[in-house]
């Protein structure tokens, strides 16, 4: 990698392509193989106690470090020879960056060290703040990562605050040694955590919800995406944001879900409210933008939602339906981006009411994308729907959010098919609408526009698309995941494998498959999802007028995202102590 900005850019290609490809088969088989616990330098715990540095391979974080090795080999297979004239002549600088980029998520999804966390969180970050910057030589792509870069380096400070309390009360850094230190200290005085341990919580969480998008710390990244590489955003949206997600429940099992730490209630209450609001206003937003890849990224924000919903049911079965609900989302997420990047190369545009009729030349990639579509509205047996159908099925008013949500994020990209692939409604501006919308001033990311979609491109589209399908009906995933999940929400057995050399996981039991409810509930959302986007292609405007509020706090401007971001800590601290 050190190398990537001095060798030949097909060299460069190649040799990342097969690193990455090597670390995902070297996921892929130690997901096969038993959970595991590695100390690195073998700087064992004494007594409970250690200064060493521990990498835990339980399944969730080896699932997770596995579905980010696989998205970068989709994501250097799609931009092989993808940029024509690299800035500044460093073919090698991409794919090195990638890799970097691939290191810092896999890094953050193994580490069992909350300081280390926090050194692969930042790492993750700065190159993700230069892979949104990539064309240095244009002025909107340096804007979008310099918001990208303040709001997430405010989420970093929180977080590294946070460990720095959690340090000063247990003189530990490891997860599952301050976990324990907190739940003797717990056992020693007779009650739980105090106001020290829940701002530690309330700090740590901000910076994982940051990176999450969770409003309303998301203005990032509808911003980040609109001005992204394609196969940066791929990345972005496929696995990134979900890091966020996953940090906030793996700092909650192991840290605070015991007696010492912070009450359930509290962290159930801040993470159902931020995600309830993280799927309203990103499925709002979503459905009135033109631009495309902010409308995807606003759909991510509105998926995100949903995944902290299904985390706040703090279960099992809501961990289970959370994570194969990522895996599928990943995977339509990654191949609806791809078709929108070969929609930008084509045409030189991804405002959905310029490419009005355009995509008619390029019927594989309007399939595609209109399965895309599908998938993110819950039509069975896509990986989403299975995960939906798992967690909708936890409480009774779940389906209603779920399939409301599911229906106008898939409606509006069905909308963008429709009008995009199919020609239908009229062309042109329809309605009045914020600048926040629209496409702005876009160039093909190759150089020059292509005649017709690079094969390569329309093959991992495909590709992601069926692995997507691939998550729902394979019974032995979800008895896997199912498995894994129980193993991940167990805080004393997790502290026990990592301290004592216990087993780490447990046996596979009893798991939830399709059920006809669950199915019933895709088809619904999947069917509304469609008259959605039917009734949105006609004569009627689909501009909701009481929205327009809400759109302009979509600024652009950085300070008012700082000021949001300040004022979201202050919200996350009231629902924790509420």
């Amino acid at each position: 990698m050190a190398a990537g900005r001095h060798v030949a850019r097909p060299v460069a290609e190649a040799v990342a392509g097969l690193a990455a490809a090597a670390s995902a088969g070297l996921a892929a088989a130690a997901l096969a193989g038993p959970p595991g616990v590695s100390w690195v330098g073998a700087w064992r715990p004494q007594d409970g106690h250690s200064v060493g540095i521990v990498l835990v391979g339980d399944r969730i974080g080896l699932g997770l470090a596995a579905l980010t090795s696989l998205l970068v080999v989709a994501v250097l297979a799609y931009s092989w020879r993808y940029f024509d004239e690299p800035p500044h002549g460093h073919g090698g600088a991409f794919p090195a960056l990638v890799l970097l980029f691939q290191g810092g998520m896999c890094g953050f999804a193994l580490t069992g060290d909350l300081f280390d966390a926090f050194v692969f969180f930042e790492l993750m970050g700065v190159v993700g703040y230069a892979l949104t910057g990539y064309r240095v030589e244009e002025a909107r792509p340096v804007q979008g990562a310099l918001v990208f870069g303040f709001v997430n380096s405010l989420g970093g400070y929180a977080t590294l605050l946070g460990i720095g309390l959690l340090y000063a009360r247990t003189g530990e850094l490891g997860m599952a040694q301050v976990g324990r230190e907190l739940d003797g200290a717990a056992g020693a005085s007779g009650h739980g955590g105090d106001a020290l341990v829940v701002a530690a919580f309330v700090l740590v969480l901000t910076g994982l919800l940051v990176k999450a998008a969770a409003v309303p710390f998301h203005f990032w990244l509808p911003d980040a995406h609109a001005v992204a590489p394609t196969p940066v955003c791929m990345l972005l949206s496929g696995v990134m944001v979900e890091m966020g997600g996953y940090g906030a429940a793996r700092v909650w099992t192991t840290v605070f879900a015991g007696p010492g730490g912070v009450p359930a209630a509290g962290a159930r209450r801040t993470l159902l409210v931020l995600g309830v609001a993280s799927a309203l206003v990103g499925a709002l937003m979503c459905w009135q933008q033109r631009h495309v890849k902010r409308l995807l990224a606003f759909s991510t924000v509105a998926h995100t939602g949903l995944f902290l919903v299904g985390i706040a049911l703090l279960t099992p079965h809501g961990v289970a339906g959370t994570a194969l609900y990522v895996l599928g989302h990943a995977g339509a997420k990654a191949a609806l981006f791809a078709c929108t990047g070969i929609l930008l190369d084509r045409h030189g545009s991804v405002d959905e009411c310029e490419l009005h009729g355009k995509g008619r030349d390029t019927p594989v990639t309007g399939l595609l994308f209109a399965a895309g579509g599908l998938a993110l509205a819950g039509l069975p047996p896509f990986g989403t729907s299975l995960g939906k159908a798992l967690v909708e099925e936890q409480s009774p008013w779940l389906p209603a959010l779920f399939v409301l949500v599911s229906a106008v994020t898939g409606g509006a990209v069905l909308r963008v098919a429709a009008r995009v692939f199919l020609g239908a409604g009229q062309a042109g501006r329809e309605d009045d609408e914020g600048p926040e919308t629209a496409g702005g001033e876009e160039e093909p990311e190759t150089g020059r526009r292509v005649r017709r979609p690079p094969v390569p491109m329309v093959t991992v589209a495909a590709l992601l698309l069926a692995g997507s399908l691939a998550v729902g009906t394979v019974p032995a995933l979800t008895a896997a995941v199912t498995a894994a999940a129980e193993a991940f929400t167990d805080h004393a057995g997790y502290a026990a494998a990592v301290l004592d050399g216990g087993p780490a996981g447990r046996p596979e039991g009893p798991y939830d498959w399709w059920t006809w409810t669950g199915a019933g509930l895709g088809l619904l959302s999947a069917a509304l999802a469609v008259a959605l986007a039917a009734r949105s292609v006609g004569p009627a405007s689909r501009a909701v007028p009481w929205s327009a509020p809400l759109r302009r706090l979509h600024s652009g401007h950085v300070g008012d995202y700082v000021a949001w971001t300040v004022a979201g800590i202050g919200l996350v601290s009231l629902l924790a102590l509420w």
